[in-house]
């Protein structure tokens, strides 16, 4: 049976072609939305051609995905699917079959290095010695040697615990760092100590490192605000690379600048952009990237993958990667 695919994700023309000959040899129509976008954090406006599809690619609107009962699969084209996590939407694509997978799968390895680059990074004072090369040039040798760390048998919390999570703990075991993942509801094949909401404070106040994972959700949002910064040790450091929402940014600028956070690396925010008077950009030893932690420059042919990957297991009636409903 041929299908029709839609899609609103603009792919780079090397990868759009190996996306457009993969549905060919598949036997699917393709349907490009007039609304395309290569940005998977714009959310996309409604669509009527939706109508015409069996699975849609990219960033569809929920509420067309709820409208239109022909869809059998949504393929989310990022790891985050907040707009998408949602009762109402779950319950409608459950009660007639839809499946919903994200591409968790390309961005874990990239985010999970990233954040392994930022953590040793702040051990070892890279950020103060290159900023020193490019302002004062003072000779810091007894300020940065003997502040010095290594991440070797480090407390390392991680708040969220999938695919990122699952590779960040992996790069850090040859560390012997001392890994705890924070779930609401373990699964129980984490391979890691799990924390819930009742053994979280005692993992913060023993952490070195705090690695925020959570995607934004109501449940989420400000989730590390005072009173969990408070919790922290003294000279703990923290890291986001989930979504800036899940973080009271105020309150990580005070713990910054009262010296009780040693350390941030930020790679989410909120607002992205991050306008350039906004006071995080000074906050004292917080270092900023722009939402890069995903990306490489092959992306766009591992998402195209991925999605031919998981079209071969549809049509062939194989459990999907990175199903999320």
């Amino acid at each position: 049976m041929s299908l029709t695919v839609w899609t609103n994700h603009e792919l780079r023309p090397e990868a759009a072609a190996v996306f457009n000959a993969g549905l060919a040899q598949a036997g699917c129509r393709l349907l490009v939305s007039t609304k395309s976008s290569p940005s998977v954090l714009v959310a996309s406006g409604t669509d009527a051609a939706l109508a015409e599809a069996d699975i849609a690619y990219g960033q569809p609107d929920p509420t067309d995905v709820m409208k239109y009962p022909r869809l059998k699969w949504v393929s989310i084209s990022s790891a985050g699917y907040t707009r998408y996590d949602r009762a109402d939407f779950r319950a409608a694509l459950r009660a007639r079959g839809t499946l919903v997978t994200n591409a968790s799968e390309v961005f874990a390895d990239p985010c999970a290095q990233q954040m392994l680059a930022a953590m040793l990074a702040l051990v070892r004072n890279l950020p103060t010695q290159l900023r020193n090369q490019d302002g004062p040039r003072a000779w810091r040798y007894f300020e940065d040697r003997y502040t010095n760390r290594v991440l070797t048998d480090a407390n390392v919390v991680l708040l969220g615990y999938g695919a990122i999570g699952r590779r960040l703990a992996q790069l850090l075991a040859p560390f012997a760092a001392l890994v705890t993942a924070f779930r609401r509801s373990p699964k129980g094949d984490e391979g890691v100590p799990v924390v819930t909401e009742s053994g979280l404070a005692a993992a913060l106040g023993a952490a070195d490192h705090v690695v925020n994972l959570l995607p934004d959700s109501p449940a989420t949002r400000g989730f590390m605000a005072e009173a969990r910064f408070a919790q922290l040790k003294p000279g703990a450091r923290f890291y986001n690379v989930g979504r800036g929402t899940t973080v009271d940014q105020p309150a990580l600028i005070a713990a910054l600048e009262s010296g009780h956070v040693a350390g941030a690396y930020l790679d989410v925010m909120e607002p992205e952009p991050l306008p350039p008077k906004d006071p995080l950009w000074d906050a004292p030893n917080c270092y900023i990237t722009c939402h890069i932690g995903g990306g490489t420059g092959d992306q766009d042919f591992k998402l195209a993958r991925h999605f031919l990957d998981n079209l071969r297991r549809f049509q062939a009636g194989e459990p999907l990667v990175d199903r999320v409903i």
